[in-house]
């Protein structure tokens, strides 16, 4: 029977979690343990509480509250001392928790509180008010000051048994109870030698969001009045200006190591203005948080890093938000995201479907991705958490005439992944209908997974041969078919590799040197002239280039089948003559489709793609993959929004 018990709430804490339970195991004092409240997390938080916690809890999001959590939590301990703090914390040293406690010797103690210190990660005022709340020296609390705060606190479980946190508040339940036992002549003692690092990377609109939540908090306790608020804005003014002064002597606030001095003033008043933002609309809204939905947009975060394009030569990385997971959906966590030429035609405004209306800004791009499964909606069955998964792009109705007939291409209603209509994969995280998931082989590197898109394309292009190749004796070892592919780029690259894979005599053809050389030991041939086609019977042009097209068009044999494979191809004068009169047969393609995916799965592990894996880059640096792609010099760049671990 542990004599401490250590409640933990969470919500997608995946980031400072593993921190904070290295440094609880550092801890002096070991007869603890620690307890996770999980409210929906779509992240890793769960698999880290597995591996760490002694127990994980897991409660529905649409039930949370502060106070439930914990209620929920402790009703599950053990221990007769009820230690809380934030995820995203970490104590400062081997006797924090030590110190927390050892006022519990006093029977009169009902609760205690700990100091908190702001990190280089904090805003420079919010440091300050830190300092401001949490002194050096013990104190015990009283009406006037109520700086208790369940981040780093700790309760006797007897006195919790008696009066539970408030499930209905939406915040400072802390405040509440430490209220209650101190009317009934019970101390609550603030610790200054247990201290722990409070991390809060907010934006300006989530401080807004805290402080707005918290000044509702104060209403519903009585303890904010509006005939209050002058005073509270005067103290606003006062801290504003001891603040700016502290800007130009920063004496140990740690945020000043990030910020020149203007820039701290600058965040300053950035800082100020959001918190009497919040204060203000809490203290002065008529029915504030009074329901279920907009309390969850409050006490939940739900957003994520997306690269948004919102218009030609207009792309910035920003906080969106998660879209809900709606029955039939998958909620994917993005590990790789590759670049494709049709990213960079989305961001340029070449692409045609933005020309011609079909699609319309703002679009996340990414249609060539790999991920695991963060959560799944109702009546989605087959998929479990974590399971590693890609997704194909274009997703049809499956309703209509076309779609039922087979062709998904012709739905009128089909959105095409990071393309128009459905944000793509250049995020943290995409929701997609699960109809359109794939499972990933577990052994499966999920960079290599990344290429299924690109190369179910092309098996469903090469479908679109087979026919031709077998009215031609499907040209293996017969000596008579040569296929060449023009353009070795990644798709023309994966092409050429497939085609060799299947045991045909396969040339490459490209300009560029360094493409041409990444085929040594693959057993493809290169060139770079276009006036050898008069060789091949089966071309596959992938460079959408109309020059090349037309070249290979008049430079193929009598009998040839020409595959199209590239994008766009402009307009250009020709003559059909060309193509009838020389039996020449001529097809189009473009994206795939499930059967497709799945047979792109079980080939990848059997082809040579290490050259597609040498120009890894973060998410962050989508601009500069955007310029590397175009010099060539590389064969693909692959964003890792998360790197897949071991």
């Amino acid at each position: 029977m542990p004599e401490t018990s250590i409640i933990i709430r969470t919500f997608n804490e995946q980031k400072h979690l593993p921190n904070l339970f290295k440094a609880l195991a550092r801890q002096s004092r070991r007869d603890f343990e620690t307890i996770v409240v999980d409210s929906g997390s779509f992240d890793k938080t769960r698999e880290i509480a597995e591996e760490h916690a002694d127990r994980l809890i897991r409660i529905n999001s649409h039930d949370f509250t502060y106070g439930f959590s914990l209620n929920t939590g402790i009703r599950e301990a053990r221990g007769k001392i009820i230690v809380m703090m934030s995820a995203h914390t970490i104590p400062c040293g081997e006797g924090w928790l030590e110190n927390l406690i050892a006022p519990f010797s006093r029977d009169d103690t009902a609760m205690t509180y700990g100091k908190q210190l702001g990190m280089p990660c904090s805003k420079f005022s919010e440091v300050e008010d830190l300092r401001r709340f949490f002194g050096d020296q013990p104190v015990i609390e009283s009406p006037s000051r109520f700086a208790v705060n369940n981040a780093n606190s700790a309760i006797r479980r007897e006195l919790w048994e008696q009066y539970p946190f408030d499930e209905k508040l939406p915040g400072l339940e802390d405040i509440d109870w430490a209220r209650y036992w101190m009317a009934r002549d019970r101390q609550v003692r603030y610790v200054p030698e247990a201290g722990l690092y409070h991390i809060h990377e907010e934006s300006w609109r989530q401080i807004r969001t805290r402080f707005y939540r918290e000044a509702v908090a104060r209403r519903h306790m009585g303890l904010e009045k509006r005939r209050n608020l002058p005073a509270r804005l005067w103290a606003e003014a006062r801290d504003t200006i001891a603040d700016m002064g502290r800007a130009f002597a920063p004496g140990g606030n740690p945020a000043a190591e990030r910020l020149s001095w203007d820039q701290r003033l600058r965040e300053i008043v950035y800082y100020r203005i959001s918190k009497n933002a919040g204060l203000l609309r809490g203290s002065l809204s008529a029915h504030p948080l009074e329901t279920r939905e907009e309390q969850e947009q409050v006490l939940f975060d739900r957003s994520t890093g997306a690269v948004v394009i919102h218009g030609p030569g207009k792309a910035e990385l920003e906080d969106v938000e998660v879209p809900e997971v709606k029955p039939g959906d998958a909620l994917i966590r993005v590990c790789h995201v590759a670049i494709c030429a049709t990213d960079l035609e989305i961001f340029n405004g070449t692409l045609g479907y933005y020309k011609n209306g079909m699609a319309s800004y703002p679009i996340v791009p990414g249609h060539e991705f790999s991920g695991r499964i963060a959560a799944v909606g109702q009546n989605v069955n087959g998929f479990g958490e974590d399971d590693p998964v890609v997704v194909e792009c274009i997703q049809s109705c499956g309703a209509c005439a076309e779609c039922r007939s087979g062709n998904f291409i012709g739905c009128a209603e089909r959105t095409e992944l990071g393309v128009f209509r459905r944000d793509g994969a250049y995020a943290n995280y995409v929701v997609v209908p699960a109809r359109f998931v794939h499972k990933v082989p577990g052994d499966m590197d999920l960079r290599r997974a990344a290429l299924a898109e690109p190369a179910a394309v092309v098996l469903k292009g090469l479908r679109r041969l087979e026919p031709a190749l077998a009215a031609m004796g499907n040209g293996v070892g017969n000596g008579k078919l040569r296929c060449a592919v023009i353009g070795a780029g990644p798709l023309g690259r994966l092409c050429a590799l497939i085609l060799a894979h299947r045991g045909y005599p396969v040339t490459a053809f490209d300009r560029n040197p360094k493409r041409r050389a990444l085929f040594d030991g693959t057993g493809v041939s290169t060139s770079d002239n276009l006036e050898e086609l008069s060789r091949f019977s089966a071309i596959v042009e992938v460079t959408g280039d109309p020059e090349v097209l037309s070249k290979a068009l008049h430079q193929s044999p009598a009998n040839a089948c020409l595959l199209l494979l590239g994008l766009p191809y402009g307009p250009r004068e020709f003559s059909f003559e060309a193509i009838a009169a020389y039996d020449k047969m001529v097809a189009g393609s473009v994206g795939s489709t499930a059967e497709d995916f799945e047979d792109a799965l079980k080939l990848l592990p059997q082809l040579p793609l290490d050259a597609y894996f040498q120009c890894p880059m973060p998410l962050r640096d989508f601009a500069r993959g955007w310029e590397v792609s175009q010099t060539g010099d590389v064969l693909k760049v692959i964003l890792d929004a998360e790197p897949d671990r071991p």
